[in-house]
């Protein structure tokens, strides 16, 4: 069986990753195929994150995956942009509230940004690069990118999910992310369209 590994700690994301494999079982028979192994069987932390774009820190944690496993290694740099604040917390997302942020720290930092604006445009986003890379120099790594509209509540709803799924509004299901089941979120969230494509190329250029 291949080795894949998903370049993260984050149990949260393993969960969507093995979820959307199943959810594309059919269209891409090839991919249940893979073990899917994540970085907390190796102990160590994830690279800084010093890329200026989602694709660019996907394609810098990607490659320090496969440098420290040496298999293949497929890494997700993802993230919220909110209109109002000019995209932002975009890159920074994951620690907007500062370096030791947590989920509940951002979405506080988040609601109050937006609590100091009269009127403040909500529409946002979130946005999900993937970057595969078959070993740490990897001159070709796949690249994939995917989008998710919706809209920041006011107030967080729903029990699920992360991040800041209490606070995003998704327009496709009229409901908050984080009241979604991880099927129906994943049947459009930015992740998903971003495997989806990622998909389609690793298909013709397989590990």
């Amino acid at each position: 069986m291949p080795r894949l590994v998903i370049a993260t700690h984050n149990a949260g994301k393993m969960r969507e990753f093995e979820a959307m494999r199943r959810l594309m079982a059919e269209e891409f028979p090839f991919f249940t195929s893979y073990e899917l192994l994540s970085l907390t069987e190796w102990g160590r932390g994830a690279p800084e994150e010093t890329g200026d774009t989602f694709l660019a820190n996907a394609l810098l944690k990607a490659r320090a995956a496969a440098a420290l496993t040496g298999l293949p290694a497929l890494a997700d740099d993802s993230g919220l942009e909110v209109a109002a604040l000019g995209g932002a917390p975009g890159v920074y997302s994951a620690r907007y509230a500062g370096e030791s942020a947590n989920d509940a720290s951002n979405n506080a930092k988040l609601r109050m940004a937006l609590a100091s604006q009269p009127n403040p445009d909500r529409r946002a986003r979130f946005v999900c690069a993937l970057a595969l890379a078959r070993h740490a120099d990897d001159p070709k790594p796949l690249l994939a990118e995917g989008y998710w509209d919706g809209e920041i509540l006011t107030e967080p709803r729903g029990a699920g999910g992360f991040g800041y799924d209490p606070l995003f509004f998704s327009t496709a299901h009229r409901r908050g992310a984080a009241e979604l089941s991880i099927e129906e979120k994943l049947r459009v969230s930015h992740r998903t369209v971003a495997l989806h494509a990622l998909l389609n190329q690793l298909r013709d250029q397989p590990l």
